[in-house]
């Protein structure tokens, strides 16, 4: 926990008085929700208008004191900060499993820039290494969904809780996980399949859209930047 607080605390240095912000899902992107709240009571942020990913992250910001608006009342904003699940070296990313994939893109695109803040665990060398790529599909014949995705050289399943049954987002979907044994091969050519599926509503492969990651580690903070 130290290490995402670092992470976060180095990433409120990113926001100036005025901005409109991008807020991120889970755990990382709560601590920095806390410390911008601080900072907006403190009276040292001023005129902060902010665009949650989630229920969880709009529920959160308002106890914080945070102002919340929406993309139809800022179809711009100048930052978004969100964790990540995965981090490869050229900062694509996998990002979902805290179960706001399709939100978190919606809201990222529409920012000038997205900083990525992660501990230095989260860094891999392939995507799909580390863990599974969530995917979000519809309800309905949704074992026929995650049928297909078993052809995609993984083994995927609907995510269930520990009632066995299925999560259920914001959008009123289903997750499934997806898991590769030998790491994602091709990114690019994965997110294009997943695209052009019906059924599948988004996936978290996050390809070309971070500018920026902070990265916590023991004994240092590391700002990583996309060269081209």
């Amino acid at each position: 926990m130290n290490l995402k607080k670092a992470a976060a605390t180095r990433a409120l240095e990113a926001v100036s008085s005025g901005m409109s912000l991008g807020l991120g899902t889970g755990s990382t992107s709560a601590i920095f929700v806390d410390l911008l709240g601080e900072a907006i009571q403190s009276g040292r942020l001023t005129g902060i208008r902010a665009v949650p990913t989630s229920n969880a992250t709009a529920k959160h910001a308002q106890r914080r004191g945070i102002p919340l608006v929406s993309l139809q009342d800022q179809p711009e904003l100048d930052l978004a900060v969100d964790s990540a699940d995965e981090v490869d070296p050229d900062l694509n990313l996998i990002k979902g499993l805290g179960k706001a994939l399709l939100r978190e893109k919606i809201v990222e695109v529409h920012a000038r820039k997205l900083l990525i803040i992660v501990d230095d665990s989260k860094l891999v060398t392939q995507l799909g290494l580390r863990g599974p790529l969530p995917v979000e599909i519809v309800p309905f014949e949704a074992e026929a969904h995650v049928r297909w995705l078993n052809t995609l050289g993984c083994r995927a399943e609907i995510w269930r809780d520990e009632n066995n049954r299925p999560w259920v987002t914001d959008n009123h979907n289903f997750i499934a996980r997806c898991w590769f044994a030998q790491g994602i091969l091709d990114v690019y050519a994965l997110a294009r399949q997943l695209e052009s599926r019906p059924g599948i509503v988004e996936h978290g492969l996050f390809l070309d859209m971070a500018q920026e990651v902070i990265v916590a580690s023991v004994d240092q903070i590391t700002l990583l930047e996309r060269t081209y």
